[in-house]
This record gives C-alpha cells, sequence and structure tokens, in this order.
C-alpha cells in the first residue's frame, strides 16, 4: 500500500515584529494629548497671579560669645606628629646596644630604599610609586652577635585611596601564610598583629635564622617591626617592641 505524501508545512520565521496601522493612530493620538495638555497647563498658569519668590538674603548668624578655643595639642592632634620628623616617633635604641651595620645613618629611607627591601627591586619601585609612598623613617640594633631588631614606619599620601590599611593588610597576609607561624593580636591596638616563625630559615654555611614580626597601621603609616636571631625568638619580646611602638603612633 502507497502511503500518501505528506504536504511540506512552511516553518514561520521568527524576526522583529512590524509595527502596524492601529500602532501609529494610537501614538499619534498620544502625542496630541500631549500637546493638548501643555496648552491647557500654560493658559491656567498665565491667568494666576505670579508667586512671589523667597528673599535670596539669609540672616546674619550671630558670633558665638567668649575666647577662641586653643589649638588642639599634638597629644590630640595626631597630625601634629605624624606630619613632624616621623624620626622622633620610633622606639629609641636600648642601652647596652649597638646600632645596626646595615641601618641608615640618619634614619630615613628613600624610595629607592624602600624598594630594595623586596625581591624584586625595580617592581617594588613602581607599586610604592602607584600606592603613593610619601617617606619612611627605619631604624635598627643589635645586641649580642646574632639578635637583630628592625623597625620602619612607611607614610602614604592617601589622595587616592586609603593604601596603610590595605598595605597593612597584605603584610598580615603574607606574615600568616607561611607555615609553622604563630599568630597573637597586639593589646592596645585595634589591627596589630605579631607573628612568631616557628621554621627558621637555613641555608648552607650560615646558621640557622628564626624570624618574629609585627604589623600595625594607624592614619596613613604602617609599622613593621623585624626580630631575627640564631635561636627561636620569646613572643614576649616582639610582643613588647608591637606595643611600645604602636603607643607612639
Amino acid at each position: 500500500m502507497e502511503v500518501p505524501e505528506v504536504p511540506e508545512v512552511p516553518v514561520a520565521r521568527s524576526g522583529r515584529r512590524r509595527r502596524g496601522r492601529t500602532t501609529l493612530l494610537i501614538a499619534a493620538a498620544a502625542v496630541l494629548g500631549v500637546v493638548a495638555g501643555s496648552c491647557t497647563g500654560y493658559l491656567i498658569q498665565a491667568d494666576r497671579e505670579p508667586t512671589k519668590l523667597p528673599s535670596l538674603s539669609q540672616p546674619t548668624l550671630a558670633q558665638a560669645k567668649g575666647p577662641a578655643p586653643d589649638p588642639l595639642s599634638a597629644s590630640q592632634d595626631r597630625r601634629v606628629k605624624t606630619d613632624g620628623d616621623l624620626r622622633k616617633l620610633l622606639l629609641k635604641k636600648p642601652s647596652g646596644a649597638k646600632a645596626a651595620d646595615w641601618a641608615s645613618g640618619d634614619g630615613w629611607m628613600t624610595l629607592a630604599e624602600m624598594a630594595e627591601t623586596y625581591d624584586k627591586p625595580a617592581g617594588a619601585f613602581s607599586d610604592l610609586v602607584a600606592e603613593e609612598f610619601r617617606r619612611a623613617a627605619d631604624t635598627g640594633w643589635q645586641v649580642g652577635g646574632t639578635y637583630n631588631v628592625e623597625i620602619r614606619l612607611a607614610q602614604y599620601r592617601q589622595e587616592e585611596e586609603l593604601q596603610a590599611s590595605d598595605l597593612a593588610d597584605s603584610e598580615n597576609y603574607y606574615e600568616d601564610s607561611e607555615s609553622g607561624t604563630k599568630s597573637w593580636p597586639v593589646p592596645g591596638s585595634d589591627n596589630g598583629m605579631v607573628y612568631v616563625h616557628t621554621k627558621p630559615d637555613t641555608k648552607p654555611g650560615y646558621l640557622p635564622q628564626y624570624n618574629a614580626t609585627a604589623v600595625a597601621w594607624r592614619g596613613d603609616i604602617v609599622m613593621k617591626i623585624f626580630v631575627w636571631d640564631t635561636r627561636p625568638i620569646p613572643k614576649a619580646k616582639i610582643m613588647d617592641l608591637a606595643e611600645r611602638q604602636v603607643k607612639k603612633l
């Protein structure tokens, strides 16, 4: 039995729907309605009395009586301290310690010197410029033949972004990511942290080196403290330095 052929049904193509005559008529009516409404509103407004505008002058505010307040002292206004000599905010070398050979003579760190403290100085230099680096102060000392301390305060202009807090967060992430690290918050600080790295750095021909660090920021200044020795560094030593340095900021 022969099966009859089924006529092929054309499939309608999808496409943009054309706007018909009815739509055009509705659009024309809407335009005429807007024009008529505008004319009516204009005629009604023309028959009204003009609304009186308020006076542009304002009453003079009375001057407060009494003497002018005294300017804030350095202990109350942080900018008095942080815009001055940044080196004065660093902890002093303790008695019995000797100045470190690697510390800069005048206590200042230039942009180039700051970049040299990173593994890739050229890239660090560009990053510091982009991060609105302003200046840095640095100090350090040595006790005995192996125990060393370095304290660094880096200040940023912060005209575009709050760089100090962001950079402190980056430092915290880096310090906490190392294996064998113990960390504690610094008492009296909202964001200070100390890190004791229990695994020493080892290199053939050298004694093992243990490290501890502290990170904090306040305003536009990032504080970082480095302590290293050939023996494990107690938490109490790095914590004492961090607490005293934070109080000076």
